[in-house]
């Protein structure tokens, strides 16, 4: 799949080795991602321009902020679908959920009550600010349940920027990074730029995703992805297992 990938990158569209998505906020009002359908579309739109065979779309969930259920964005997947078929837009679209880690979602995992993606994957994140008490544990529970645990974005945890073997320590515990693209461009920060590209060099990286929430993300997405330099930086130390959704 991924054979002469180094020897000459080409852009995007005409290649292979990132075609699905698994992070991304594009069911309208349902949190901080797309506000309106139409703003929806108009993403979608733009990723399959940019050469997305497959979305995994992943709401929020998060009690206090953003209190979705499974039937709640189930429902609303089915309009997005109903909508792209009348406009003619044909692309593949699944959902999951990006969980934040707090005692709402222990008690979802408890009673199984969980959108996964692929082969199980499950989704979740953290505060960017303070390490949960509950982490290791919660990794023993999702794995012990039958889950595979994906952290989205680990990159962007300021409490593990500290101390890099927590990221090792993390991958022995079985736990598989989703690492945001727009991160090696320093769209986010600086500092998470150098712990996405240190990931990247020791090969910690399992998923790759857009993250993508409003246009402006896009923009930046579509540079990234055409860039020799940041695609080979990922997948050259990297099993990156998007395309395996397909």
């Amino acid at each position: 799949m991924f054979k002469n990938i180094f020897a000459l990158f080409q852009p995007h569209k005409d290649v292979d080795y990132y075609t699905v998505d698994v992070h991304s906020h594009l069911i309208s009002g349902i949190d901080d991602g797309a506000k309106s359908m139409s703003e929806s579309i108009s993403l979608i739109k733009k990723l399959k321009e940019l050469g997305f065979k497959k979305l995994v779309i992943t709401p929020h969930i998060m009690r206090d902020k953003y209190p979705n259920t499974s039937e709640h964005i189930l429902s609303g997947l089915e309009e997005l679908k109903n909508e792209l078929h009348k406009q003619n837009i044909n692309i593949e679209l699944a959902v999951a959920s990006e969980y934040f880690l707090d005692q709402h979602f222990l008690e979802l995992l408890s009673k199984r009550d969980l959108l996964t993606f692929g082969n199980n994957y499950l989704l979740f994140e953290l505060s960017y600010t303070q390490k949960p008490i509950s982490l290791e544990s919660a990794i023993f529970e999702m794995i012990s349940a039958g889950y595979k645990p994906v952290l989205a974005h680990p990159e962007r945890y300021l409490f593990f920027h500290k101390n890099f073997e927590e990221y090792r320590w993390l991958k022995r515990k079985g736990l598989l990074f989703q690492i945001n693209l727009n991160s090696f461009s320093g769209y986010y920060s600086k500092d998470v730029q150098k712990i996405a590209n240190r990931l990247a060099q020791e090969g910690l990286i399992d998923f790759v995703g857009s993250d993508t929430h409003k246009e402006r993300q896009l923009n930046h997405l579509e540079k990234n992805l055409n860039s020799h330099k940041v695609m080979e930086k990922i997948f050259k130390n990297n099993t990156i297992l998007n395309e395996s959704l397909l």
